[in-house]
């Protein structure tokens, strides 16, 4: 039988050190770092809170932040802007556990770095710096895994032509140019030619003759 022309994709060949090749370093600075956007909106929530808190009751508090965010979601631009936000981030985390999951990582455990992420038109796009022994090939091998982590309908990886630790992922959810609705033609569609000399029904274009309004047919002089 033959094997897998995709030497990158083996996905049912473990490395020689299992245990040490996914032990994954989950240091405090790399905590931080993937979840600074949600860690930094909680600070900015609990401190406008507080001093809320103690110029005001604290049930004022809550409904002085909660109005502004109900507000923001029930704008249709705003909840747009939030929503296709929100997206980069569940796109950012699914992109890591992707990256676990699949040993796109270093033989030390140690995952490609996802510098910055935001909202295009089809989905997300993804700006990532890769470590040493992992390449842009590796993420062009794993684009069906991605994008099913994801939850969207494809990924496409682009490779930078100056520097090759580079690499940029679209995450395509939806196409713009693909059609919601099809609307069926009304024109008729003219019926195979028929040898038998009947009629072909009602969707057949006969051929018909115009006579101009001002010409006048005369008759012979006997």
């Amino acid at each position: 039988m033959a094997g897998n022309s995709n030497s990158r994709n083996q996905r049912n060949n473990p490395y020689l050190i299992e245990g040490w090749a996914v032990d994954f370093h989950r240091s405090a600075a790399g905590i931080v770092w993937r979840w600074r956007t949600e860690l930094t909106l909680l600070a900015a929530l609990l401190a406008a809170y507080l001093r809320l808190a103690v110029a005001i009751t604290a049930l004022w508090a809550l409904l002085a932040l909660a109005a502004p965010i109900m507000a923001a979601l029930a704008i249709p631009l705003s909840r747009r802007y939030l929503t296709r936000h929100a997206w980069c981030l569940i796109t950012r985390h699914r992109l890591q556990r992707v990256c676990y999951e699949g040993r796109l990582h270093t033989r030390a455990g140690r995952l490609p770095l996802i510098v910055w992420i935001r909202p295009t038109k089809v989905g997300e796009r993804a700006w990532i710096i890769c470590r040493a022994g992992v390449c842009a090939d590796d993420f062009d091998a794993y684009r069906a895994e991605i994008g099913a982590g994801c939850y969207a309908r494809e990924a496409r990886v682009i490779r930078n032509t100056k520097h090759s630790h580079f690499v940029t992922i679209d995450i395509v959810r939806h196409d713009p140019l693909t059609a919601d609705v099809i609307i069926p033609s009304r024109i008729p569609r003219p019926a195979p030619a028929s040898n038998t000399g009947q009629d072909s029904g009602p969707d057949v274009i006969e051929p018909t003759t115009v006579i101009p309004p001002k010409a006048k047919v005369t008759e012979p002089v006997a």
